[in-house]
């Protein structure tokens, strides 16, 4: 069975590079009708958070990314400790002693050498007395893994044949000084023990992969398929890392993006395909593809999101925003009406509180010097009684009769009188909406 996982670390909100990862899991489980699998990586106990992790469930509910089951790794620690006996047990665990200014220099003097910058494996000449006088002296070590300096190869599911020389990667840190296991080591035991088939992840973590690959082999385990999609830049290509925090789901939900705008968006961006608005989950899900993305950094402008937003709300019928417009205070009978006259002339919901103060309250009428008897004139010969979809028709006609106007001379001093504004809805349908309002107060 298809099974994949989604991994974050509650250490902050969720944003767009979460996102993306998350999504593509997700739809890759779905489509095969296999498993997904929420994993929350939080064995660094001074920097999780539960509200963290209360807070990335919501952020995955608001977009309909339902998950199978929620595994903690905090709660897994054993069977890190165990894989690491047995990394031990078979020659390819060590400790090393070496702080980080000597690491610093090491690496240095290597690239002033012409050399890659990787660890010398200085620690495996170590004698066990030598070790003893390092433990008494700095304290416990980390522990490592040794890899078997041969290339590493797989078929990535977007960056096509990798090929990685072990040789000049150094050994990976697996368990820190402290005890702490990180993040190589919980994924690759997770990701055996739990069935993981296809892992999706940034690009920045192929070579990562790589020493995963020797790791969960050497632990009896089967390989999942790996794919490595793009990384996300701002629109001039400029790096996001500094702006994700401002890019939050929970921003964007407070901004008003539509979840299934941010989805369409996610589920095309960095592919051989064009962004569409899709209608629901099950659109997104046929239509995905994961060998249709590229490896080429890919543009996110988070001003996208909002035509799409509004695209998407053109769309709603009145049933899926009666709640919103309900608790905005429009009276049951005419919320139809008013649904009908403002979502395409909306790029938010969150906008739809503007049209109703306008129509509950009227709006400061805009009237030019040049027609302001023209406007006593006609607000004179408004018709009475309750107006309907006809009236504006009507009065209209009426008012160029009487006064010679015609086009826009006629309508855009009428409009801007009304509403204050040059452009919105059609005003046949404005019109009722604004006497019955006015008739209420």
């Amino acid at each position: 069975m298809t099974t994949t996982r989604f991994a974050p670390s509650p250490t902050g909100y969720i944003h767009v590079g979460n996102l993306r990862t998350a999504l593509m899991n997700y739809l890759i489980a779905r489509k095969a009708g296999g498993t997904f699998i929420l994993r929350i990586d939080d064995t660094d106990p001074e920097r999780s958070k539960e509200a963290y992790v209360d807070a990335l469930k919501q952020d995955l509910e608001w977009l309909g990314l339902t998950w199978d089951r929620v595994e903690r790794q905090s709660e897994r620690l054993d069977r890190y400790h165990a894989a690491a006996d047995e990394l031990r047990a078979m020659g390819r665990f060590y400790e090393a002693f070496e702080s980080p200014t000597e690491l610093d220099l090491k690496r240095k003097k290597q690239l002033n050498m012409g050399r890659p910058p990787v660890y010398d494996r200085a620690a495996l000449a170590l004698s066990d007395a030598e070790k003893d006088a390092l433990r008494a002296e700095r304290g416990a070590g980390v522990w490592r893994f040794k890899l078997d300096q041969q290339r590493i190869e797989w078929n990535d599911g977007v960056l096509g044949d990798i090929s990685i020389d072990a040789a000049s990667v150094s050994d990976p840190v697996l368990i820190r000084g402290d005890g702490q296991v990180l993040y190589t080591l919980a994924s690759v035991v997770d990701d055996t023990e739990m069935g993981v088939t296809h892992v999706v992840r940034g690009s920045d973590h192929v070579t990562n992969t790589a020493t995963q690959i020797q790791i969960i082999q050497a632990l009896g385990g089967n390989v999942p398929s790996f794919a490595h999609h793009s990384l996300l830049t701002g629109p001039q290509g400029e790096s996001l890392s500094k702006r994700l925090g401002t890019l939050s789901l929970r921003d964007l939900r407070e901004q008003g993006v539509e979840p299934m705008a941010l989805l369409s968006m996610m589920a095309r961006l960095g592919s051989a395909d064009p962004i569409e608005m899709r209608a629901d989950m099950g659109a997104l899900i046929d239509g995905f593809d994961i060998g249709r993305f590229g490896s080429a950094p890919t543009k996110f402008d988070v001003a996208d999101l909002f035509p799409l937003t509004a695209r998407h709300l053109q769309g709603l019928d009145y049933d899926a925003v009666a709640e919103r417009i309900a608790a905005l205070g429009v009276p049951e009978a005419q919320a139809p009406l008013f649904w009908a006259v403002t979502r395409d002339n909306i790029t938010t919901l969150h906008d739809l509180e503007g049209w109703w103060t306008l129509f509950r309250d009227g709006a400061e009428p805009v009237i030019e010097d040049e027609d302001r008897d023209f406007i006593a004139q006609a607000m004179a010969m408004l018709p009475e009684g309750p107006l309907d979809d006809s009236s504006w028709g009507t009065w209209t006609a009426a008012v160029k009769e009487a006064t010679g106007r015609k086009g826009r001379g006629l309508f855009m001093p009428l409009r801007k009188a009304l509403t204050g504004q040059a452009h919105g809805p059609d005003m046949a349908q404005v019109l009722p909406l604004l006497q019955v309002i006015r008739a209420r107060s």
